[in-house]
C-alpha cells in the first residue's frame, strides 16, 4: 500500500489505553504536532480506576512485570526495555515537579518485588528452563532462582528476595513445590501509571477529548474509500491523515476486517479486601510478597496470577485458564465476542462463571488458608476483557484494504508491560519501517499448518461461551469452607 505520513498531517488515536497512550506519547516525541486522542471513558473523571465507571482492562490495579519470557526473547528483550522507562516514571514522580491529579511524589508505579512462576510439575517445565537459558545467553541468568538450587536462593537472600522464594510457606508444610523466581519482574499499579503517561502526552502536546463526545460513531472518507477522519457520536469530526485504532476488545466492533485475527476474550478476576489494620495486610504487602502465576500454561486448571496487596488492601487472584467469550449475532451468519462488563450498557455482569470463581477459590484455600481462617472472604469480581489473537502477537499495521486505517492491538493478556515503549514500534510502523519486533506483529492470516495457540470464532456453542456457564452464587465467595454470613461490601 502506497501510503506516507508526515510530521504534521493530524493522526487520530481512538482509545486512551496502554497502545493508545502509548504511541500517543511516542508521536509527540518523534516530531508529529497534530495529535488526538478520543475516549468515550471519562478518565479525568475516574482516573483510571475499575472501580469508578472504567471498562478497560488498562483500568486495573495492577499488572504483571518480567522479563522471563521462555522461548520468546524478543519480548524479553522488549521487557528489559520497558523496564528501564518505569524506573524513570518513579524517578520522575519522586521529583515531583509536574505531577498530574491524584499522584504525589510518594507515590510509585513500578514495584520490583519478583514474579513466581509455581508449577505442579516434577521438574521445572519447558517454558521456565527457557526462560533460564535465554536469560543467561542475555547475561541475565543471575536474575533467575531456581528453589531447589541451594546458590540461586543464597543469590535472592542477598539480593534482598528472601521474601519471594517460598511466600506460600509449601516446603516448610513439604508439599510439592517447582519454582522459577524472576527477580526482574514485579509489578506496575496500572492506573497509575495511565495517568501518568496520559499526563506526559499532554505535555508533550497532544490533545485529548474525553468522555461522551468523544464516542467513536464512524469514519470519514473519501470518493476513493479512504478514510479522512472520525465522527462521534456528538457529530462533531476530527480530520486524520491516518486514524490508529487501539480499543482492545472493542477493536473488532470498529474494525470487523480483525474478526480472524484477534477476538475478545474475559479473564475472572477476584479481590479480597484486607484493612490495612489487620496483620494480613503486611503479610501480603509488596516488600513481603512477590506477583506469582501458577500452572499458566495448563488449561483449564491452571492459568492462575496475583499481586500483593495494594494500598486500600485489594488482594487481587485472576484466572484466564478459560478465556470466556461473550458471542452476540452480528448477522444471519456472523458472531462476534464483545466485552460486557460491570459499567456496560444496557446489559451488565458483575459475577463471574462458577468455574473460574471454584479455581480461584481452591487457589487460595489450599496456598494461603490464612484468609480463611481469619474471616476473609472474596469481596468482588470482575470480567476484564483482553483483545487476543490467534498466536498471542500483537497486531500493529495499516489495515490492508484501507487507506488511513491502522490498528495497535491484540494485547493479549501481556501487552501493559509495555506501556513505556510500545508506542516506538507503532511509532516505527507509521514511519514505514519493518523488521525486528515489528514483523511478528503485520496484519497476518492463520496458515492451515499453524495450529492457534488462541482458537477464534467458535461462536454460541462454545464451551467457552458465558451463555454456556452458570454464574456463582453469593455462597461460593466464601474461603475456608465455613459456613456463615458473606460479609457485605458496597460493591
Amino acid at each position: 500500500m502506497d501510503f506516507s505520513v508526515q510530521p504534521s498531517d493530524p493522526i487520530v488515536i481512538l482509545g486512551a489505553g496502554v497502545f493508545g497512550l502509548s504511541t500517543a506519547l511516542h508521536l509527540s516525541q518523534r516530531g508529529f504536532t497534530d495529535v488526538t486522542i478520543l475516549d468515550k471513558q471519562d478518565y479525568d473523571a475516574s482516573k483510571y480506576a475499575y472501580l469508578e465507571g472504567c471498562d478497560a482492562p488498562s483500568a486495573d490495579m495492577n499488572k504483571i512485570i518480567r522479563a522471563a519470557y521462555g522461548p520468546e526473547t524478543v519480548y524479553q528483550d522488549l521487557s528489559f526495555e520497558s523496564m528501564e522507562l518505569w524506573r524513570s516514571y518513579n524517578d520522575y514522580i519522586s521529583a515531583g515537579r509536574d505531577l498530574p491529579p491524584g499522584l504525589s511524589q510518594q507515590d510509585e508505579i513500578w514495584v520490583n518485588n519478583g514474579n513466581l512462576q509455581i508449577s505442579a510439575q516434577m521438574d521445572l517445565p519447558y517454558f521456565e528452563r527457557m526462560s533460564i537459558e535465554n536469560m543467561r545467553k542475555a547475561g541475565k541468568r543471575g536474575t533467575q532462582v531456581v528453589v531447589t538450587n541451594k546458590d540461586d536462593i543464597d543469590r535472592a537472600e542477598k539480593a534482598g528476595f528472601g521474601f519471594a522464594v517460598d511466600p506460600f510457606g509449601r516446603r516448610h508444610k513439604s508439599k510439592p513445590y517447582q519454582v522459577l523466581l524472576d527477580t526482574s519482574g514485579g509489578f506496575v499499579y496500572a492506573d497509575k501509571a495511565c495517568r501518568l503517561v496520559l499526563h506526559l502526552a499532554r505535555r508533550a502536546g497532544v490533545k485529548v477529548i474525553l468522555g461522551q463526545e468523544a464516542e467513536f460513531a464512524r469514519y470519514c472518507e473519501n470518493p476513493q474509500g479512504d478514510i479522512t477522519g472520525v465522527e462521534t457520536v456528538g457529530a462533531k469530526t476530527y480530520p486524520a491523515r491516518l486514524v490508529v485504532v487501539a480499543c482492545g476488545g472493542w477493536t473488532q466492533q470498529i474494525v470487523p476486517t480483525m474478526d480472524d485475527l484477534c477476538e475478545t476474550t474475559g479473564g475472572s478476576v477476584a479481590v479480597v479486601k484486607i484493612p490495612k489494620t489487620h496483620k494480613l495486610y503486611e503479610r501480603f504487602s509488596p516488600h513481603n510478597f512477590p506477583t506469582w502465576t501458577y500452572k499458566m500454561r495448563d488449561g483449564a486448571d491452571g492459568g492462575l496470577y496475583g499481586f500483593p496487596v495494594d494500598e486500600d488492601g485489594h488482594f487481587k487472584i485472576g484466572y484466564r485458564g478459560t478465556k470466556y467469550i461473550n458471542p452476540q449475532t452480528i448477522s444471519a451468519e456472523k458472531e462476534r465476542s464483545v466485552p460486557v462488563t460491570r459499567w456496560s450498557k444496557p446489559h451488565s455482569i458483575t459475577r463471574l462463571p462458577s468455574h473460574a470463581l471454584n479455581r480461584i477459590r481452591s487457589f487460595l484455600e489450599e496456598f494461603v488458608p490464612e484468609l480463611g481462617e481469619a474471616g476473609f472472604n472474596i469481596t468482588f469480581t470482575r470480567l476484564c476483557w483482553y483483545n487476543d489473537s490467534f498466536d498471542n502477537h500483537f497486531v500493529i499495521d495499516h489495515e490492508p484494504h484501507k487507506k488511513g486505517l491502522m490498528v495497535a492491538t491484540g494485547g493479549s493478556g501481556h501487552a501493559f508491560m509495555f506501556l513505556p515503549n510500545i508506542g516506538k514500534y507503532v511509532v516505527d510502523r507509521i514511519e514505514g519501517q519493518s523488521g525486528g519486533p515489528l514483523d511478528y506483529w503485520k496484519w497476518r492470516t492463520l496458515e492451515p499448518s499453524q495450529k492457534p495457540v488462541n482458537v477464534l470464532g467458535e461462536g454460541g456453542q462454545s464451551k467457552r461461551a458465558l451463555q454456556n456457564h452458570r454464574l456463582y452464587r453469593d455462597e461460593e465467595l466464601v474461603l475456608g469452607g465455613t459456613a456463615g454470613l458473606i460479609k457485605k461490601s458496597r460493591l
